[in-house]
């Protein structure tokens, strides 16, 4: 993603919550990581909402992010992502396996595809040996 610090970003999306796996060659704190990674992506989601004529739910959601954002002392106007993570450490590459075969086998277990690489919002696809929609660095 341009503009995102991390080196490489993998996981997928669901419809309410994001798994991400990520590393950065810089040696930069995971929280200063993640936090760079939800300003980017909350300006981006609230440009695209507001740019997009067809987005039947505008008023709706923009409501929802602007009260969210008067809950927060720390937030400007729209509070789009929770300020709680469940940062988890990837020490091993067993668990580095264990957490990505987890990720990529969630919207095969919420039903949403039939095989992992089915979902178009999932770096699952890349390790099938195809191209998905995010360039990626497989682990």
């Amino acid at each position: 993603m341009p503009g995102v610090p991390p080196d490489s970003y993998r996981g997928y999306r669901e419809t309410n919550h994001v798994h991400l796996i990520f590393s950065s060659i810089k040696e930069e704190k995971p929280e200063l990581i993640l936090g760079s990674f939800k300003r980017f992506t909350s300006k981006a989601i609230v440009a695209a909402i507001k740019e997009n004529p067809q987005e039947s739910r505008k008023e709706w959601l923009l409501k929802q992010f602007e009260e969210a954002g008067k809950k927060s002392s720390n937030v400007k106007q729209y509070q789009l992502w929770r300020h709680d993570n469940k940062p988890i450490e990837l020490w091993s590459n067993k668990v580095i396996d264990e957490k990505l075969n987890y990720i990529h086998n969630n919207p095969v277990e919420e039903g949403l595809v039939f095989k992992a690489e089915q979902y178009v919002y999932s770096s699952a696809i890349d390790y099938a040996g195809e191209k998905g929609l995010l360039d990626i660095v497989l682990i």
